[in-house]
Order: structure tokens, then sequence, then C-alpha cells
């Protein structure tokens, strides 16, 4: 048996190995996202539970090549590809969509936005809605994660969204929903995001009679990558798609480690990352591998309910679709991006290769990427290229 260790073992070894009484002032850190983080956990107040995904494993979905059919199960398809068989094929073209051929031993899940010019398209909606598709209309946040947003403000923009859909579409759409979202590079907090998500997402279910698990469809984020820094995209992927499939996405995917340049080479060896993941640790095969930390439940829950308390203020000022109109979304989203951009300005977030080993002269100012009024990708490397 192991000896029972308290706070006040730990705090007393810290001290001494820190040379310091005030061991919290030095292990303490500042986040941008408003968490509160401690440096050990012993215990948690709350109920250690798992949180379902829909899919049984994490789909590991490839940009279709026809030399990657036999590795791979699931393919983002951009266009038609007719004899692909027991396959899980993702629809990201709303023309595909519309004139794809089904075939009984797939199965097709729709990537398709149907917010449009700050509107939602009912009649694409609507169509999509008519298919045969296990899932048929996605809640894109990848694009507000990489412009900047939070993970409270893309968790709370992404139940925003889909209460908009409910209300027109009536509660069972909330079954038919695919959510997209952008890992980052803050591994925990990443995680926690997701597993914060299936809380909420289930919360707003309850509203509408239901008891649903939401789809969860993630990919790696653009923001942290850079143009001149290939290997260390490839590392950061790998760790996005890593709290992917901790935090049990349903299915994940791995955008072009290359930002540019691209080909099929570089396609297929991110999209190898997840074969490697999956094949040598099989974290994609859990529901929900960090249920027991203490760490990551606090940090979840935190997420969940900053997140929630967004999310009612959104509904309090009309919505999702009124607050876009209003720029509201826009500046939200805007303030968070230039603190972040500032962080990586000072070095407080760190991007090897970047603004560390080497450190790069600025090229742009905050001012020269981003805009109060719009909503767009920028990556942090791009201040330095």
């Amino acid at each position: 048996m192991f000896a029972q260790v308290t706070l006040q073992d730990w705090e007393n070894l810290v001290k001494k190995q820190l040379k310091t009484e005030d061991i919290y002032a030095v292990l303490t850190k500042e986040n941008l996202e408003g968490i509160s983080v401690k440096p050990y956990y012993a215990d948690t107040d709350f109920v250690l539970k798992n949180l379902p995904k829909v899919e049984e494993s994490t789909h590991l979905v490839a940009k279709y090549q026809d030399n990657l059919e036999e590795h791979a199960y699931a393919f983002l398809l951009e266009h038609n590809v007719e004899h692909l068989t027991e396959k899980t094929l993702f629809v990201a073209n709303k023309d595909l969509a519309g004139h794809i051929s089904l075939a009984d031993d797939n199965q097709y899940i729709s990537l398709i936005n149907v917010f449009e010019n700050q509107e939602i398209n009912t009649q694409l909606a609507e169509e999509l809605l008519s298919k045969n598709f296990k899932r048929n209309i996605a809640v894109d946040t990848t694009f507000y994660q990489n412009a900047g947003a939070s993970i409270t403000q893309q968790l709370a923009l992404a139940l925003a969204k889909a209460k908009d859909l409910a209300e027109v579409f009536g509660a069972e759409i909330l079954e038919k929903l695919v959510f997209k979202f952008a890992v980052g590079g803050n591994y925990f907090f990443e995680i926690a995001k997701i597993r914060a998500f299936k809380i909420l997402f289930n919360q707003l279910s309850k509203e509408f009679g239901l008891d649903s698990i939401p789809y969860i469809f993630t990919e790696t984020s653009l923001r942290n990558k850079a143009k001149n820094d290939e290997e260390n995209n490839l590392i950061r992927s790998t760790l996005e798609l890593s709290a992917a499939m901790i935090a049990g996405s349903d299915a994940v995917y791995s955008n072009d480690f290359k930002v540019q340049n691209s080909n099929s080479l570089s396609e297929e060896i991110s999209f190898k990352q997840q074969i490697v993941l999956a094949y040598e640790s099989i974290i994609n095969v859990f529901d929900d591998a960090a249920n027991g930390s203490y760490y990551i439940e606090e940090i979840t829950h935190q997420f969940a309910e900053n997140a929630w308390k967004l999310f009612l203020e959104i509904e309090n000022s009309g919505g999702f679709i009124e607050n876009l109109k209003s720029g509201k979304i826009a500046e939200m989203i805007y303030q968070q991006a230039i603190a972040e951009q500032n962080w990586v300005e000072e070095g407080k977030i760190k991007l090897i290769g970047v603004n560390l080993y080497p450190k790069l002269e600025k090229t742009k100012s905050v001012e020269q990427l981003y805009n109060p009024q719009e909503i767009k990708p920028v990556r942090w490397a791009e201040m330095f290229e």
C-alpha cells in the first residue's frame, strides 16, 4: 500500500523544491479563458460520470484520395465517388448533397452549414433534411475558433445556432445535427471543451423534452499554424487530434499541416497522423477517456457554466441571428482575438519557429490583422510572415 499523501505534504515538498513559501504565486498561471486552474487536484466536487458519444468508435476521416481507399473507412467528399462501399461519407459540398448517389451499405453525414448571409437558408435546410443521411445539417463553429473566439464563445455560439434551428424546424432537428469544432493547441482545455459541449447540448435538448447526445466532428485548427514551420505544424495537429479523440469526438479530421503548397502527399501524411494515434493508443474507441481526471472534470464544468451563461445572454438579446446582425458577436470575438494576438506578440503564447527559436520580426500590426466589424480567420503567425 502506498502512503496517503495530503495536500499539506505536497505543499511542503513543493516549497522545498521551489525554495519559496509563496508557491501559488509561482504555480498559478493566467489564462485568457477566465478559467481557474489549481496546481494540484486531489478530489472534485462533481460526480464523475461517463459522457457518451454517438459513434461506437471515433471515425478517422480522410480527404478522399483513391489510394487511401484501403486505409480509410471514412472520407470527406467534395465530389461524387460512386464505387465506395461500407464507408462513412461526410458530404462537404451542398451541390454534391443535392445529387449524390446513396449506396445502401454506406452511411452519409452532411457537414453543410445552412447559416448564410446572416440568415438561415431554410430552402437548403429543408432539402438537406429530406435526404436519407444519418445527420443532415452542420452547426459549424470552426470559423469562429480560427477567427479567435474563446472556448466559452465557441460553445455558446454552437448552442445558440442549434436553438435558432430548433425554433424554425422543431425540436426533432436536434437529433439531425452535426457540431463541427476546431481543436486548438491548449491540450487540456480543448479536451474540456468537447466534454463541456456534451453536457451543454444535453441540457439544451432537455429544454425541448429530449435527452440527446451531440454528434461531434472535430478538425485541427488553422489558427496556430505557420507557413514556414511545417514540421511544428505537424506536431501541433497531432496533439490536437489526440485531444479530440480523448474528449470523445465522433469523428476527427486533420487539415493539411502545410498552410501553403498543399499536395496529395501532405494530405495523406495529415490523415495518417490519426492512424498512428488510433492504432498505437486506441484512444479512439473510448467514449470518454478523460473521465476520472479531477483537473479535466473541474475545468469541463467551468467551461459549461460560463458557456451556458453566455448562451442565455445571447438568447435574452434576440438569439444568434439577431446578435450576428447587430455586430455583437463580431465585437465579442474581436476582443478575444486581439487579446490572444497580443499575448503572441508578447511571447506569453509561444509558437516555436515563429515568436521563439527563432523569434521572427513582426511584419503586421494587430490593427492590420483584425477588424471589429468582421469575423475572419487569422493565424497568429501572420503577424510575423
